[in-house]
């Protein structure tokens, strides 16, 4: 559905995007990850033929970038980090003009409007004046404005800036919801959001690709050691020692809680799962196990990890 390839774009001495090529398949939602600066927003912008690219080039739908741009533009539907919002005009006045300038058909729009006001689930404040909405409401109103045209294809930009944490959870929501209808490309700084609505993740860095996976295979190539924690009601003197003798361990952290119970972190080698072992440790000791969890590297540590360049953190 969206094919880059090499794409390069200069601001005189700066170089925003340095070379960069993916692919989005059709009905996947893939996640934009980068710090602020890393090239996230001059990328949607070129895709969605705001501006050229300085070199390199672009497909969206089937329609190139440069030979197709009216094209390109009529199969995406396009949210902006700063929505574009008439504040005085009415929800639904609002997006029938959206869908006038998207070409909709007349005898579709009606239809049009009132499906997208179903899925961003702002039936409430359909007969509203913009200005008069919460910013969650706005953020959904701009969602409303990208689908209204019905486009294969949906690049948000930013989405869940701004919002409180329940706004945040409806929007999550509504995204995830898309990809039955649409291709969705995603771009966050914020971690959660990505790895919480997104198959597949893109890491740019300095203009740069640094990583192209999903966050599950991410985290396999990245984690240097499996992680246990166990938490036990009691644990004798000799107990750090004991999981330490455990064939694959490699590290033990401890911890004690407010209550009195112990918390062991348990490092073994990628290749060697000791759960079973640790589990028939502290119940053949008289522990009192309460609680055993294997620990994921998060896309938080993988996103430090490849994008960090102080000392002695590679890229």
């Amino acid at each position: 559905m969206i094919e880059v390839s090499q794409l390069t774009k200069r601001y005189g001495e700066n170089l925003a995007l340095n070379n960069v090529s993916f692919k989005v398949n059709k009905g996947e939602i893939l996640g934009f990850l980068g710090p602020n600066g890393a090239g996230k927003t001059t990328t949607m912008k070129i895709l969605t033929c705001f501006m050229a690219p300085t070199s390199g080039g672009a497909r969206v739908a089937g329609h190139d970038i440069f030979e197709e741009s009216l094209d390109v533009r009529r199969n995406i539907g396009y949210l902006p980090e700063n929505v574009p919002l008439y504040q005085d005009l009415g929800v639904r006045d609002y997006l029938d003009y959206c869908a006038r300038l998207r070409g909709v058909p007349k005898d579709q729009r009606e239809e049009r409007i009132d499906d997208v006001i179903k899925k961003a689930r702002i039936e409430e404040v359909e007969n509203t004046i913009i200005r008069k909405c919460s910013k969650g409401y706005r953020q959904r109103v701009g969602i409303a404005q990208a689908l209204v045209h019905n486009p294969p294809v949906v690049i948000l930009d930013e989405p869940t800036i701004g919002l409180d944490p329940h706004q945040i959870i409806e929007t999550r929501k509504l995204i995830k919801s898309l990809a039955k209808d649409h291709t969705v490309v995603l771009s966050s700084h914020i971690l959660p959001e990505v790895s919480m609505t997104c198959e597949r993740v893109i890491i740019l860095n300095k203009g740069e690709i640094v990583a192209v996976d999903t966050p599950d295979n991410l985290t396999q190539k990245l984690q240097q050691s499996q992680k246990v924690q166990i938490q036990v009601r009691r644990a004798g003197e000799d107990a750090t020692t004991k999981i330490q003798d455990i064939e694959g361990v490699t590290n033990v952290g401890t911890a004690r809680t407010d209550r009195g119970a112990v918390t062991f972190t348990v490092e073994s080698a990628m290749d060697k799962d000791v759960r079973e072992d640790l589990a028939s440790l502290a119940v053949g000791s008289g522990w009192g196990l309460l609680e055993m969890k294997q620990i994921e590297l998060s896309l938080e540590q993988i996103f430090l990890q490849l994008t960090t360049t102080e000392e002695g953190v590679n890229n």
